[in-house]
C-alpha cells in the first residue's frame, strides 16, 4: 500500500476497448506536497488515466490507490478524499451557483454548519460572489469553471484531480486559478491534466508525460527540458533549448516513435 506520504499510486494500469489499448501499464504515485503535471498529444490515455483513478472506469489489469484505498476494491472511501474536477464538468443549469454547491456539500455529508463555513472559504478564495446568485446557465465559461473547481473542493479532499482547470479563463483568471492551486499544494496531491505547457512550468513540481498509452517521462520541468535536443541558436551556434514545447515534442514524437 502506499506509504504515509503518497496520496495517489498507479500499478501497471492497462485500460483496453476492444482492440485499442488506451492505457499500456502506467505506474506513478503522487505524494502530498506535489502538483503533477500530466501531459500528452490527445488521445495519450490522459483522461482515461484519471477517470480509473477517480473511480469512474475500471480497469482491464492493473490498480490505482487514492489516500490508501484501492478504488475498484475500496471506492467509497477513495472517493471521500477525491476532488474531481473533469472536462466541461456537468452541473444543473437551472441552480443558481449557492444552490448548486449546497447540492453538492449536502451529497458529500456536510452538516449545515460545516456547508455555511465551507461555502464562505470558497465564495472568497474562488472569486464567486459576483455570480453566487445566478443560474449556472447564465455564466460565462470562465465562471463555469470556476464553479467546477468549487465543486470539486467543497469537501476539501486530500487529492484533487483537475482537467485543464484554466480552460475558458482569461490571462487574469488564469493567473488567479494558478495562484489558488499554489495556496492549495501544500496540503494536498494534485494532478493538473493541461495542454498549456507555460502551466506546467508555472505551477508543477513534476510533469508526466504519456502517448499512445505509454508513460514516456516522469520528471521536473527543468529535467525535461534538459532531454530536448539542442538547437541552431542566433550565430548557428548549437545551444541548449529553453523551451519546454520543444521537450514536449521531442519526448511525445521522436521518442515515442512517431
Amino acid at each position: 500500500m502506499p506509504n504515509g506520504h503518497t496520496l495517489v499510486e498507479t500499478r501497471a494500469l492497462i485500460m483496453r476497448f476492444g482492440p485499442v489499448t488506451a492505457v499500456d501499464g502506467i505506474s506513478f504515485s503522487v505524494d502530498r506536497g506535489e502538483v503533477v503535471g500530466f501531459l500528452g498529444p490527445n488521445g495519450a490515455g490522459k483522461s482515461t488515466t484519471m477517470k480509473i483513478i477517480a473511480g469512474f472506469l475500471e480497469p482491464t489489469s492493473g490498480a490505482a490507490f487514492v489516500a490508501g484505498h484501492d478504488t475498484r476494491l475500496d471506492p467509497i472511501p477513495a472517493r471521500r478524499h477525491l476532488g474531481y474536477l473533469p472536462e466541461g464538468a456537468p452541473a444543473y443549469p437551472d441552480m443558481t451557483v449557492a444552490d448548486f454547491l449546497g447540492f453538492v456539500a449536502s451529497l458529500r455529508g456536510l452538516t449545515s454548519r460545516q456547508t455555511s463555513n465551507r461555502l464562505a472559504e470558497l465564495v472568497e478564495s474562488i472569486d464567486l460572489a459576483e455570480v453566487w446568485n445566478r443560474r449556472i446557465e447564465a455564466l460565462s465559461k470562465g465562471y463555469k469553471r470556476r464553479v467546477g473547481i468549487a465543486m470539486a473542493l467543497v469537501h476539501d479532499p486530500d487529492v484533487l484531480i483537475l482537467d485543464e482547470p484554466t480552460d475558458g479563463l482569461d490571462p487574469n483568471q488564469k493567473h488567479e486559478m494558478r495562484t489558488l492551486i499554489r495556496a492549495l499544494a501544500p496540503s494536498k496531491a494534485i494532478i493538473v491534466s493541461t495542454h498549456i505547457l507555460e502551466e506546467v512550468e508555472a505551477i508543477c513540481t513534476r510533469a508526466i508525460v504519456i502517448a499512445r498509452g505509454k508513460m514516456l517521462a516522469d520528471a521536473t520541468p527543468a529535467e525535461l527540458l534538459a532531454r530536448a535536443p539542442e538547437r541552431h541558436g542566433e550565430d548557428h551556434q548549437m545551444v541548449k533549448t529553453t523551451r519546454l514545447e520543444d521537450a514536449f515534442r521531442h519526448i511525445t514524437l521522436e521518442q515515442a516513435g512517431v
